[in-house]
């Protein structure tokens, strides 16, 4: 997945806030649930302090210290209960101190003595094996005014085992919830983005040639419906402005054809005639060149404007690709040989397409002649006519001099010449490639060059086979 996608970015960011959320909750649980446990058991240890206290440690000047032992062994065993209890005196004689425990879980006799004896408190000690107890100590007065401290105190090792139990529960348990959190935020998001899928589809196949298509409109109310809208009117504006622009261009180019014709037969007649004086016959024949250079630009605009209005297959049928070549190419044979130039056909069989016959022999000629016009006297050229699965490939090779590599991606540009002086020498207008590429577009196909500067070049153009063609325009017709 692309990790700069909008889709990547809000899945993750969907994730990270919940684990964030869940590691909060966690926490939130954890220290919930020890602060319980915590306070539970100095409690229950408080009960039993207090209850030495007032059940023992009152009668201790009647009984006697001895007594008061016999009776805490008696009554809480705290060696057999893993427990721990101390007395003491204020002046700091130990009154009665258990012993360790049976199971060991702690040694009695590392156990500190309270930093205080003046109130009720508990506190939490590490002895040295690394154990830890939760101690209560309850301070008592008798009536003859003697002060003790009871302490009563028990292994903290359960509550620590309930709280790690709780941390393997809650890392399993939240890992498994940021998955599946991540699973359905995966799944939200692709929904969520699934209109931005269809409107980029859908942009995808709007070209010049079907400007009245629309993009799909969600009837949401929110921002994509908004942007869907505001994308149809921008595209509504720029059909309106690119039909402006062809009308302008076939308009134009149509009303320049009859005055062009007109200076074009009487410069002709002025050259031909024999009134005029050397020097001025001259100048007409420059000026007839320019015209006529004129005409041939005017006419490649006449048929860009054509090929625009979707007028390429009017005469549409199917036909062999091959055999227009190869009489196209043999039609040019009497150009290139005056340059010395010798052209070969390859085209082993039949290439049924299907479209206009003229418009695509137009296609032939415009890069057989392209070819002729830039490879040098001697030079060779390729012609080659096959299919590749459901394609027809038609391909002009030469050896000439070249397109350079920062030229090829606008050398199918209206107008566009690489070397406009050489161009402008060979009679180019930087015409006949646009003009190929906007029919190989008509007939669902495409040119593409290959080519290094010095090296010749090689013209490909695709188009789909006759079968495929009929597929390709009912596709696109639903």
């Amino acid at each position: 997945m692309n990790t700069r996608s909008l889709r990547f970015r809000l899945i993750a960011w969907y994730a990270g806030l919940l684990i964030v959320v869940f590691l909060i909750l966690g926490g939130v649980v954890y220290g919930g649930l020890k602060s319980y446990l915590e306070h539970s058991l100095a409690d229950s240890q408080m009960r039993r302090a207090k209850q030495v206290a007032y059940t023992l440690i009152a009668h201790i000047d009647q009984t006697g210290p001895a007594h008061v032992v016999n009776e805490i062994n008696s009554w809480f065993a705290p060696e057999t209960s893993d427990r721990f209890i101390r007395i003491t005196q204020a002046t700091g004689t130990v009154v009665y101190q258990s012993a360790n425990p049976k199971d060991q879980i702690f040694d009695a006799s590392h156990v500190p003595f309270p930093h205080q004896f003046a109130k009720a408190t508990w506190r939490k000690e590490s002895v040295p094996d690394g154990k830890q107890l939760l101690i209560a100590s309850f301070p008592y007065q008798t009536s003859a005014g003697k002060k003790y401290v009871v302490e009563v105190g028990v292994s903290m090792e359960p509550v620590q085992n309930v709280l790690q139990r709780l941390v393997t529960l809650l890392a399993f348990g939240l890992t498994a919830m940021v998955v599946v959190a991540i699973g359905g935020g995966y799944l939200l998001v692709r929904r969520a983005l699934s209109p931005v899928d269809r409107i980029a589809a859908s942009a995808a196949h709007i070209s010049l040639h079907n400007l009245k298509q629309r993009l799909p409109v969600e009837k949401t109310g929110d921002e994509l419906e908004r942007l869907s809208v505001s994308l149809n009117q921008m595209i509504a504006r720029l059909e309106d402005a690119v039909q402006q622009n062809q009308r302008f261009i076939a308009d134009a180019s149509h009303e320049l054809r009859t005055p062009l014709t007109i200076m074009r037969g009487e410069l002709e007649a002025m050259v031909e005639g024999a009134y005029l004086a050397s020097d001025a016959q001259e100048t007409a024949a420059s000026i007839l060149e320019e015209v006529e250079r004129l005409g041939r630009i005017v006419e490649g605009l006449f048929a860009i404007s054509r090929l625009d209005a979707g007028e390429a297959q009017k005469q549409s049928a199917p036909f062999d690709l091959a055999a227009l070549a190869i009489s196209t190419a043999e039609q040019m044979c009497l150009l290139a040989e005056d340059k010395g130039i010798s052209i070969s056909t390859d085209a082993p069989h039949e290439v049924i397409v299907e479209g206009d016959r003229s418009r695509l022999k137009q296609v032939v000629v415009n890069l057989l002649d392209n070819a002729i016009k830039y490879t040098p006297e001697g030079g060779k050229i390729r012609l080659s006519v096959l299919t590749r699965d459901d394609t027809a490939v038609l391909s002009v090779e030469d050896n000439g001099i070249g397109v350079p590599v920062e030229a090829q991606a606008h050398i199918f540009e209206r107008f566009f010449r690489v070397d406009k002086a050489r161009s402008r020498e060979l009679g180019g207008a930087g015409l006949g490639l646009s003009i190929v590429k906007s029919i190989c577009a008509a007939h669902g196909g495409q040119v593409e060059v290959r080519s290094a500067d010095g090296q010749g070049s090689r013209f490909t153009v695709e188009l789909p086979l006759a079968h495929m063609a009929g597929k390709k325009e009912a596709k696109h017709g639903n």
